[in-house]
């Protein structure tokens, strides 16, 4: 089956002119090759994808859409987000602030703090690697604790030893 008989290169070529992204470049340079005599085993491999997603990108022109929507793909808005906006703005200032002030024993917020928190407030359950990420979102930024000096008084080693082996790791505002 010959695809993409109605449109023509330079109708392909404008449509590159006009489309943003990575993906709907990809696929009307796979399809202008295709024009050019290319196979679409060849353009998989070229594109290190499988024969049917070739296959897949040049079906999408042959329909009656201008082909710069043809080539993009539709917008798609994810999971519900587990936690309300006004949620989400509360947990930002409780995160901006240290553990102390909303009832934990801890010097700084860790991810594991944070599931913690967020299921014992809010009763939703984030993993490890969610609460990293609403870390982030909330502007604090990853910082390792920083080693003392050897020369100090052993009393202050073994504050510090104590303070790193009760932080880990710690996020703090940029």
């Amino acid at each position: 089956m010959d695809h993409l008989d109605e449109i023509s290169v330079e109708e392909l070529q404008n449509a590159l002119d006009n489309v943003e992204g990575n993906k709907p470049t990809q696929r009307l340079l796979a399809a202008i090759a295709y024009k050019n005599g290319v196979t679409q085993s060849e353009l998989a491999e070229w594109h290190d994808t499988g024969r049917r997603t070739i296959y897949s990108w040049l079906m999408r022109l042959d329909t009656d859409e201008p082909l710069e929507q043809a080539v993009s793909d539709a917008h798609r808005s994810g999971r519900k987000r587990k936690l309300s906006e006004s949620q989400q703005e509360k947990f930002e200032q409780a995160v901006h602030e240290p553990p102390e002030e909303v009832g934990i024993d801890a010097p700084a917020w860790t991810p594991a703090l944070v599931q913690e928190f967020l299921e014992d407030t809010y009763g939703v359950e984030y993993s490890y690697p969610s609460c990293r990420r609403l870390l982030k979102e909330a502007g604090l930024s990853y910082q390792k604790p920083r080693r003392t000096a050897a020369e100090a008084k052993e009393a202050d080693q073994e504050e510090f030893h104590d303070e790193i082996k009760k932080s880990e790791r710690r996020w703090t505002p940029k």
